[in-house]
This record gives structure tokens, sequence and C-alpha cells, in this order.
């Protein structure tokens, strides 16, 4: 007979929405962002809060295990929409359902603002994230362009 063990995660999700919440969780951002400071974070979200931007959080014990942040905005196209941004998950923790607390969350977030769809962006090269959110329901769309001005500003 075959012994199967699944690990029960006991944790909790929650919207974070000041500063000092966000910046209690600068670890896992560096997970991330590896060159992120304390500084910078700080100077960063005190600019990106006002423009409707939260962070939503997976929480085991009190440790933050999955992070992402959304912004809720208008564009002509779709109306009010959510985008999903800087999402992590801790490298210990993952492929165990946080990745999708986070998008479950998300979505219904997005629905009870009414907004037509949820976007993200991904980098070309990260393969992981592009399977995890084709099996969450996501699809590209898209291109979404850049064009580098600074090297050094960028984390």
């Amino acid at each position: 007979m075959a012994t199967f063990r699944a690990k029960i995660l006991k944790v909790e999700i929650k919207e974070l929405t000041t500063v000092t919440e966000m910046t209690d969780q600068l670890e896992l951002i560096q997970q991330l962002y590896p060159k992120m400071t304390l500084e910078k974070y700080r100077s960063f979200l005190n600019e990106m809060i006002p423009h409707k931007y939260t962070q939503v959080a997976v929480f085991e014990n009190e440790k933050c295990i999955g992070i992402t942040g959304c912004w809720f905005s208008t564009k002509l196209w779709s109306g009010k929409y959510l985008e999903i941004d800087n999402f992590v998950v801790h490298e210990a923790h993952r492929s165990q359902g946080i990745g999708k607390m986070l998008t479950d969350f998300i979505e219904q977030k997005a629905l009870q603002l009414g907004c037509t769809n949820i976007v993200l962006d991904a980098f070309t090269t990260n393969f992981a994230a592009h399977r995890f959110y084709y099996n969450q329901g996501y699809g590209p769309k898209g291109f979404h362009f850049v064009k580098i001005l600074d090297e050094n500003g960028l984390t």
C-alpha cells in the first residue's frame, strides 16, 4: 500500500494597504528583486500607494510566504481592470498552492471592483511563471514593449 503525505498549510491571506505593512515584507520582495533596499522600497511605495496600489499577502505562522502587488485603474480599451505586479512566492513554499491562493484572491477582488479583466507582465524568459499563469487561465493579449533609459535605476 502506498503512503501519501500532504503538508496541510494553515495560512492567512490579507490585503496590505500601508507602507509599514508592505515594508515589513521586504525580505520576500528581495527574493524577486535582490538589490531592493528598504529606503528604495519605502520611497517607491510612497509614490505607488496614492495611485491605488495595494498588496495581497499569504502568511503562515505570521511569516509572509507569498505576496503580490495589485493596481486598480481604468483603460479606454477595457474599462476597469486590476493589474498583478511583483508576484513572488517564497522559494521554500513554491508548488504548494500559495500562488493559486493569491490569484484566486485577486480575481475575487477584481470582480468586486467591477473589473472587466486582470492583466500582468511576466518576463519573456520566466517560463515557470508563464506555465503558472496559463494554468490559472491567463493568456497573452499583446506585447509589453520596454525601452530602458537608466540601467542603474533598475532593481
